[in-house]
């Protein structure tokens, strides 16, 4: 009694709750920042009744994360999770009742963001939510979460994400009885890999992407880009079955040295009534020909596609060369750019906002590069590697589909 708890001790004032009257913690922040184990103590302390953050333990509580996977990975087993953070008071993970059961009898109920409707029924006056920017169904999943934050006299939740510029966090941020923590990864350097942070930097560093996933941003979308990212994250899919042709394209780079562009190689099908599946980003910085080459070929043995396309205007016959050298039998399709990447991705954009082509999957970096795509092209010059690759991958599906299929035995 009358001890600090060691959490107090160890945290970083942004890790620890904000002073004063709310109903939502949201803390936003890069990956490896600390986020998770902010939300995982503060949980852990409330279960527990454990002052100055309770004075008396929250009983029920729900835990909702993207999928089930990742409420047990991250929320409950992970090296920051629930589990991890209790100590001695360290709680019981009742697995076929996707509960955790804490000493003081204060039960957390583990839900999919997946599923959104599992959450009626049920009424806690304590929640965590993890990576929401991320959920499945987030609008329905975050309403249904807060019908049921009605017990105690004073229910609250708590939110953990790496940023991402859709509506249901922008809301969030703009609610009253929301406060709002951001972190970056650098604050908690000391505690991740040595040389994690500077690797992190030099590839990130300077991008989009970097200043979301490493500096926590929440980042407005650029007004003359090319391609709505709330389209593609609305239309978002799992991949179907029976694609029809699927194709493997290649944006090589002209060199590889230190300050090279990435190669593209991106991986898309084409659906049964047309519709274009983005299925794979597997672009490659500073890599050799031959390295680029087999990463390229072992996405095409993948898929089990039915051709490698390949844009040669840097390197000519050498490209073919260097496919064939890894795969001789390879069905290669050579591609040459005429207009200017703003001209070739027009006509691609188009098929988006037509709804005709889906992602099949997240691909971050390919997607940083399409809401970064203006007339200008990337912002800081970088060449859009993977998403010329993206657009020669659309265009060789564009058409009618009627050319020849190959594909292993």
């Amino acid at each position: 009694m009358g001890e600090t708890p060691p959490w107090l001790a160890l945290a970083r004032p942004a890790q620890l709750p904000v002073p004063g009257r709310w109903r939502q913690w949201l803390i936003v922040g890069g990956r490896g920042s600390g986020k998770t184990r902010a939300g995982a103590e503060w949980v852990s302390a409330m279960a527990a009744g454990e002052p100055p953050f309770a004075e008396t333990p929250a009983m029920r509580i729900g835990l909702v994360a993207e999928t089930l996977a990742d409420a047990r990975e991250v929320m409950i087993d992970g090296e920051s999770g629930l589990l991890s953070v209790t100590g001695y008071r360290r709680p019981v993970f009742e697995v076929s009742r996707r509960r955790l059961v804490f000493a003081s009898g204060a039960v957390a109920q583990i839900f999919s963001s997946e599923d959104p409707d599992a959450l009626r029924g049920y009424q806690f006056d304590l929640a965590w939510g993890d990576e929401l920017a991320k959920w499945v169904h987030g609008e329905a999943s975050f309403d249904n979460l807060q019908l049921a934050l009605r017990l105690g006299r004073d229910p609250r939740a708590i939110f953990t994400t790496t940023p991402r510029p859709i509506p249901l966090l922008k809301r969030l941020m703009a609610d009253p009885s929301t406060v709002t923590t951001h972190m970056r990864t650098v604050d908690n350097a000391g505690n991740l890999a040595p040389g994690f942070f500077a690797a992190m930097t030099e590839r990130y560093g300077g991008t989009r992407l970097g200043r979301q996933e490493l500096d926590g941003e929440i980042l407005a979308l650029r007004e003359d880009a090319l391609f709505d990212l709330a389209r593609i994250e609305r239309e978002r899919c799992a991949v179907p079955e029976n694609l029809g042709r699927i194709v493997v394209a290649v944006d090589p780079p002209a060199s590889a040295h230190q300050r090279s562009d990435a190669c593209g190689i991106v991986a898309a099908g084409r659906g049964p009534d047309g519709t274009i599946y983005i299925l794979a980003d597997h672009s490659r910085r500073r890599a050799k020909p031959h390295e680029w080459a087999r990463a390229a070929i072992g996405l095409y043995r993948q898929w089990q596609a039915d051709r490698i396309v390949a844009e040669v205007n840097q390197g000519g016959d050498m490209v073919e060369a260097v496919i064939r050298a890894v795969e001789p039998d390879t069905p290669f399709q050579a591609v040459r750019a005429s207009r200017g990447k703003w001209l070739r991705a027009e006509p691609v954009a188009a098929l988006y906002e037509r709804g005709r082509v889906r992602h099949a999957g997240r691909f971050p970096e390919l997607e940083d590069e399409m809401a970064d795509f203006g007339p200008d092209g990337l912002s800081g010059g970088r060449s859009p590697d993977r998403l010329d690759a993206l657009v020669w991958a659309v265009n060789a599906l564009a058409g009618d589909g009627s050319g020849p299929r190959i594909r292993e035995l």
